[in-house]
C-alpha cells in the first residue's frame, strides 16, 4: 500500500486517499467537471468538516445538512449539490452492499469481471471510472483482481509523484482539445 497518492498536491489529502478506502471512492465521485486535484481534496475536506469519513454517518446525514457542508467555502465541488447527493447515494451503496467497508469492493472481488460489475455499481461510476480506478488499484496498491481492468493508455493509477500528476494533467487536457476538434 502506499503511503499517499499524489493526485493533490496536499500531504494530508493524499495520505488520506491513500489510507482510506471511502475518501478514494469519494474523490473518484467527485472526479467530474473539475480538476484532479479538486476532485481529490474533496474527500479532505469532508473528513475535517465531518470530524471522519464513515460511510454509514454520511449515508444517515440530514440531505440538507451534508448540502451545506459541500457548499461551506470553499465549496468540495463546483456542484456542490448534486455531489452531495452523489456522495451520500454512494455511502448509502457502501453500507448496503459492503457492510460501510469500501475496501470491500475490491477486497472481496472474486475476478476482474466481478471487480467491474461493483465498481459499475457505485453511483456515478461508469467505465471511464472503472478503468482510472482500476488502474489505480492494480498499479498503486497491487489488486490482482483489479489487473484486468487497466487500460492502455495513461491513467491516474500512472501517477507517482507531483510530476507525474502535472504530465497526466497536460496529456489529458491535449487529449480533450484532440477530441474536441475532431468533434
Amino acid at each position: 500500500m502506499p503511503e499517499r497518492l499524489y493526485f493533490t498536491g496536499d500531504d494530508a489529502a493524499d495520505t488520506l486517499l491513500a489510507k482510506n478506502p471511502l475518501a478514494l471512492l469519494i474523490g473518484f465521485a467527485l472526479d467530474q467537471q473539475v480538476p484532479v486535484p479538486t476532485a481529490f481534496l474533496g474527500p479532505r475536506k469532508l473528513e475535517q468538516r465531518l470530524g471522519g469519513l464513515d460511510a454509514a454517518a454520511i449515508a444517515g446525514m440530514d440531505p440538507a445538512e451534508l448540502d451545506t457542508v459541500f457548499r461551506e467555502k470553499p465549496a468540495v465541488h463546483r456542484f456542490p449539490g448534486n455531489m452531495a447527493r452523489r456522495v451520500q447515494e454512494l455511502c448509502a451503496t457502501i453500507v448496503s452492499e459492503y457492510g460501510g467497508d469500501a475496501a470491500q469492493v475490491w477486497t472481496d472481488a472474486a475476478d476482474d469481471a466481478d471487480l467491474r460489475r461493483r465498481i459499475e455499481a457505485l453511483p456515478g461510476f461508469g467505465e471511464m471510472k472503472v478503468k482510472a480506478l482500476g488502474s489505480v488499484l492494480a498499479k498503486q496498491f497491487g489488486v490482482k483482481a483489479a489487473q484486468g481492468l487497466v487500460p492502455n493508455h495513461p491513467t491516474l493509477g500512472d501517477v507517482d509523484s507531483p510530476e507525474a500528476l502535472e504530465r497526466y494533467q497536460a496529456a489529458k487536457r491535449a487529449h480533450k482539445a484532440k477530441m474536441r476538434a475532431q468533434a
